[in-house]
């Protein structure tokens, strides 16, 4: 075996371990421990973040941020992963330890130049859009971990009313239209609950841990509605397009002609809040039919809206 292939290997192999040995790498590349750490010291020379521990069980550590080995991509998955790269800048947090730009720099360095032509003009016409916003969410990460480790969080949230303190065991946390959102067990109520990320004002995180049988994928599948509530709408063509634009209505919305539809489904009654609160934005666009409690949750926004005003 040629010494580069065998440095390529030892990177690779490197990459793997946390811990590791110079008996270790001279057992599994059939060398003399003088060698392996001959080639230890060589990789670490071309960037490879490893460092040496003394003592009894001392030996060689990689760093956390270690460089990962070198991976072929052909130029359609170079384009996907660039791409998918410029989908992020559009969040002010992300919840890992990374500059978007500089990941996404360095794909594009190692591209060739007609590769970089063909990425450069598919940039003025393909837009992974996300709305850009300002508010920033800094315990992303800490989320994470906490639902990876199981750890219960002590947040401070801010309502719509006042302040408080919450205890909760995550479930993970997911993007939407730019903003974070974590549901996570409210362990006083016994209930899961969606908190926006960046509404949390302090974070703690406990010892204790609470194991919940449930992830971030069986929390997207879980709706259920106890409580049925009928859902009528009539809708313009104007309110039709703005429906369809809704993921949890556009299912349900029933064409009768070129100017109008209507919606005609069940919702839990938990819902009728924000139910209330999205339809009173479409004007004269939609019109509720059933049921009342939303006719009157409108009429009563509407009302005080006018007296606002006066």
């Amino acid at each position: 075996m040629s010494k580069a292939k065998r440095i390529f290997d030892l990177i690779m192999y490197v990459n793997t371990k946390r811990n590791f040995t110079a008996q270790d790498v001279a057992y599994e590349f059939n060398i003399s421990v003088r060698t392996a750490h001959r080639y230890l010291m060589e990789i670490s020379e071309l960037g490879v973040p490893i460092y040496t521990e003394q003592g009894r069980n001392g030996g060689y550590r990689t760093l956390e941020n270690r460089v990962l080995p070198p991976i072929t991509f052909d130029e359609n998955e170079a384009t996907a992963i660039f791409f998918a790269f410029q989908s992020l800048k559009y969040y002010k947090s992300l919840p890992f330890d990374t500059n978007i730009d500089s990941a996404s720099r360095k794909l594009y360095a190692s591209l060739p130049e007609d590769a970089k032509k063909k990425i450069s003009r598919l940039e003025s016409l393909i837009c992974l859009w996300n709305p850009k916003r300002n508010i920033a969410s800094p315990f992303l990460k800490d989320i994470v971990e906490a639902s990876i480790q199981n750890n219960i969080l002590i947040i401070e949230y801010l309502s719509k009313s006042k302040n408080k303190k919450r205890e909760v065991k995550p479930i993970g946390t997911y993007a939407y239209d730019g903003l974070w959102y974590m549901p996570a067990l409210d362990l006083e109520k016994n209930k899961v609950l969606l908190f926006r990320v960046d509404r949390i004002l302090s974070l703690e995180i406990s010892k204790r841990t609470y194991e919940f049988p449930m992830n971030l994928i069986d929390w997207f599948d879980s709706y259920t509605v106890k409580t049925p509530v009928r859902l009528y709408v009539e809708l313009t063509r104007e309110g039709i397009r703005q429906c369809q634009s809704k993921p949890w209505l556009e299912p349900h919305i029933i064409i009768t002609d070129d100017e109008n539809a209507y919606i005609d489904t069940i919702i839990d009654r938990s819902e009728i809040d924000f139910v209330s609160n999205y339809f009173v934005q479409l004007g004269t666009c939609a019109k509720v039919i059933e049921p009342q409690e939303i006719v009157d949750n409108i009429k009563r926004q509407a009302y005080n809206l006018i007296n606002h005003y006066i």
